[in-house]
């Protein structure tokens, strides 16, 4: 893709509970430290948090555009690396105007 204004980074999270919680604790909290990270990278003017994340199938997906394909994915790495983040984050590279989730070529990240 050569359009960097139209090229969307899906980060797909696996929905895995985090360890060692107790009971009644809320299973995702590496949900609010990937926001927090995506906003810090925004802020720097990294890339730009597309819209809000959400649940899809059994995943929870992060959006982030603004910047070339791998400028995203290195990002999209980050978040992988995330201490927080449960194992099997990847990525899906797809375009702003994509009919639904889960469109596009499919780059598994190295944790």
């Amino acid at each position: 893709m050569s359009d960097d204004a139209n090229i969307l980074v899906e980060i797909h999270v696996p929905l895995t509970p985090a360890p060692g919680l107790a009971v009644g604790d809320y299973p995702f909290p590496w949900i609010e430290d990937t926001e927090q990270f995506l906003a810090q990278i925004e802020e720097q003017g990294i890339a730009d948090v597309y819209d809000d994340g959400e649940e899809v199938d059994d995943a929870y997906v992060f959006f982030i555009s603004g910047a070339s394909e791998g400028e995203l994915l290195a990002v999209a790495a980050r978040v992988a690396a995330l201490p927080t983040a449960p194992g099997g984050v990847f990525a899906m590279v797809t375009t702003v105007d994509a009919d639904s989730h889960g469109l596009g070529e499919r780059v598994e990240l190295l944790e």
